[in-house]
């Protein structure tokens, strides 16, 4: 049986975006902030909106396993963005809490995040966004029920 290879393929085009999004936006934050990577701007991002989430918790929201987000926040504290103490609730978990530094990150961050998604958009009405969120909505649920079995 002759399958099309992985470059022909929608997944390669969906992952071709991505990284190329990525590193376009990578390149537009270190411009402003050259020590925050794309991930560690989410984490402050997430971390500010909702300062109750554990590590785990936003390891799972910005796509990273349990070890690299624990190398994230080792970073993050080491730069004196975050402040790392032992829950109280939970001996087991850490609570992190945002330094002013990591603060002053989220003065810069979000007119850069605003700008990278209006440039990699543009072109792209708000109904072919539409579609495409539930195309991609679609893949992955089809994808969920497929892991659940």
């Amino acid at each position: 049986m002759r399958i099309p290879l992985p470059s022909e393929t929608v997944f390669h085009d969906i992952e071709r975006s991505i990284k190329e999004y990525r590193k376009f936006s990578q390149r537009n934050i270190s411009e402003a902030i050259p020590d925050i990577t794309i991930d560690q701007g989410m984490i402050l991002l997430f971390l500010d909106r909702y300062p109750e989430l554990s590590q785990k918790e936003i390891a799972e929201l910005i796509f990273r396993d349990n070890a690299s987000m624990t190398r994230m926040i080792n970073i993050m504290v080491k730069n004196k963005y975050l402040n790392r103490s032992i829950n109280e609730q939970d001996r087991r978990r850490f609570h992190l809490v945002m330094t002013p530094k990591g603060k002053e990150v989220l003065t810069k961050l979000p007119p850069i995040i605003v700008n990278n998604r209006a440039q990699s958009l543009m072109g792209i009405s708000e109904e072919e966004q539409f579609q495409l969120k539930t195309i991609l909505k679609k893949i992955t649920q089809n994808c969920t029920k497929l892991n659940a079995l």
